[in-house]
């Protein structure tokens, strides 16, 4: 399996880039998460300029936070610094848009944006929309402004289910899911991904990236000799992930109360136990503002009773060296064509494991 990694966006951002390139990684994404995050595309066009061979992702952007013109043209505009090498995800801007106190979007907008983003970056015009007003757009840039020569690899977040799978199969993109462990429920999107693609003719006029390649992003944490896989170390290793969790589950409690009912009874105490240190509740409109500072930071070390192992084990990988191995494999073999791996300790080091791992 290939190995990547996911980071947020800050000053030295591509000095990390150039050790996952000295590592042998094959991609280095930033996550675009506005209000918590700096700007990816900031981000990698140090990047871009900094490497000559690992590929270059966005993870996750959405119509729920930029245009599809605007996006394009960043996208465009990567690739114009590291031609062949981007590679864009799109969701529903399930967290990007609750840290602003807001609602994703739907499916059905996460498709027209993923058509504009894969016409515009191919140099084909696309149908833009604002209100009733319906105009046709393409890039009219002279020179090397952009570049929609070389293509664009596009994956769509499955936070959806079998929705965002039907888009990735109608589109021909691949998939991209955090803390996604469970073969089956990859088996369960490459299916569905295959069944709605054979029913869909393709544009042989295309210039799009045409593989449908499968990422998975989690953390990952090798355990010493004896040591306890759900001690201080392995929370602190894998905490931000479960925090992340327990915050969507908190903030849509009260609102879309499906997932945290899915919950066991000590995850849903962990849930109200987070809402009540964040000085907030699950109804509260400005909870958005206490639950996400640090998101997917470093936990503190007061938080760590609420990395709870059952989560620990549904969304990161921690074990030994042949635990880790066999459950990669059997993702693998699920069809994941691609682990990321997102750090807060000690990001050279974890990259480091997990070039040992799999590279």
């Amino acid at each position: 399996m290939r190995a990547g990694v996911v980071v947020a966006a800050q000053p030295g951002v591509e000095d990390l880039a150039v050790r996952a390139e000295e590592l042998g990684l094959h991609s280095f994404w930033v996550n675009d998460t506005p209000m918590v995050h700096g700007d990816p595309f900031v981000a990698l066009s140090l990047c871009a300029k900094a490497t000559s061979r690992i590929r270059l992702g966005i993870g996750v952007t959405s119509p729920a936070l930029r245009s599809a013109p605007a996006a394009a043209s960043g996208l465009a505009s990567l690739n114009a610094l590291a031609p062949g090498r981007i590679i864009c995800g799109v969701g529903t801007g399930n967290t990007a848009r609750r840290t602003l106190g807001m609602r994703p979007t739907t499916a059905a907008r996460l498709e027209n944006f993923t058509v504009a983003l894969q016409d515009l970056c191919a140099g084909r015009s696309t149908e833009y929309c604002e209100g009733d007003r319906v105009r046709d757009i393409r890039f009219l840039h002279a020179g090397a402004h952009v570049n929609t020569a070389d293509p664009i690899e596009f994956v769509v977040a499955a936070l959806l289910g079998p929705k965002a799978a039907a888009v990735a199969g109608r589109r021909g993109t691949g998939l991209i899911s955090f803390g996604l462990l469970d073969p089956a429920a990859w088996r369960a999107l490459h299916d569905t991904r295959r069944h709605v693609a054979q029913g869909t003719p393709r544009d042989p006029d295309s210039h799009t990236d045409s593989r449908a390649d499968s990422y998975v992003v989690t953390s990952l944490h090798l355990l010493d000799g004896g040591e306890d896989p759900h001690g201080d170390a392995a929370r602190d290793a894998t905490g931000h992930l479960v925090l992340s969790l327990l915050a969507f589950a908190a903030d849509t409690a009260a609102d879309t109360p499906a997932f945290a009912e899915q919950l066991g009874p000590e995850e849903r105490e962990a849930v109200w136990r987070l809402l009540d240190r964040c000085g907030t509740t699950a109804t509260a409109p400005d909870r958005h503002i206490k639950l996400y500072p640090n998101y997917l930071g470093r936990i503190a070390p007061q938080d760590r009773d609420l990395v709870l192992p059952s989560l620990m084990d549904t969304l990161a990988l921690v074990g030994t060296r042949d635990d880790l191995l066999a459950r990669i494999t059997t993702l693998e073999q699920a069809g994941v064509d691609e682990l990321l791996i997102q750090p807060v300790i000690d990001p050279p080091t974890e990259m480091a494991l997990l070039a040992r791992l799999l590279t």
